[in-house]
């Protein structure tokens, strides 16, 4: 994990990296600040049914907690969600320079797939945070429960996203997918785990979705060469 981590941080000049960071970047940026605007508009004509004085103001200002409350809890999702449509350009700069053979026998599954495996991804991380939100007002009380169930929760969905991701490239995730393609259960939620972390850090949170699927694809290929190894 270490190892593909700092594999990972090396590759961040990359220009194709760094292209990629700006583009999940500015992506995440513009969808919160379209949910910001929607927010306000929405606001706005809700309060212009009563008869409120400068419902404008507040309905600016709501908006804008809104979206900050949006950017700080639903941030993982967006970013997650952006990076799964550019995720095979990522997943191809580290190929390309690390695993070249793999990179060349790859199949980009494009930009519908990576869409629809972002929306699979939106689904899954509200869905499960939404069942387990029971269980985070339960822990409240312990003070650091709730946070880590939270952690715990989406160490699991993040880790397989980052997974698929790379694994995309190469066979039929639809299918039944090989052991050969799957890390195992610890490594996929330490995976999860780092790269769930890094997003809750201020700044470092835009370098996370990046630095998690080149995390994943040196974890995948990696365990790839130990297989056959082992098979010969």
């Amino acid at each position: 994990m270490i190892d593909a981590f700092l594999l990972s941080l090396g590759q961040l000049s990359d220009r194709r990296i760094l292209s990629l960071l700006l583009k999940v970047f500015l992506i995440s940026l513009l969808l919160l600040s379209v949910f910001g605007m929607g927010a306000y508009f929405l606001l706005s004509w809700l309060l212009s049914l009563t008869a409120l004085q400068d419902g404008g103001l507040a309905a600016a200002a709501a908006a804008a907690i809104i979206t900050i409350l949006t950017a700080v809890f639903l941030f993982r999702v967006i970013a997650i969600f952006v990076l799964n449509i550019f995720s095979d350009d990522i997943v191809d700069a580290v190929e390309a320079r690390h695993y070249p053979s793999r990179a060349e026998r790859a199949k980009p599954p494009g930009y519908i797939l990576g869409l629809k495996m972002g929306l699979a991804s939106v689904g899954r991380a509200i869905g499960y945070n939404l069942l387990a939100a029971p269980l985070y007002i339960l822990l409240l009380i312990t003070g650091i429960g709730a946070p880590i169930a939270f952690f715990g929760v989406n160490a699991i969905l993040i880790g397989r996203d980052l997974q698929d991701m790379v694994a995309a490239r190469h066979v039929d995730i639809a299918a039944n997918m090989s052991d050969d393609w799957q890390l195992s259960k610890l490594t996929r939620f330490g995976l999860g785990l780092t790269t769930a972390l890094l997003l809750a850090i201020p700044f470092v949170n835009f370098l996370a979705p990046v630095l998690g699927a080149a995390m994943a694809t040196h974890l995948v290929h990696k365990k790839r060469e130990i297989g056959l190894e082992e098979s010969n």
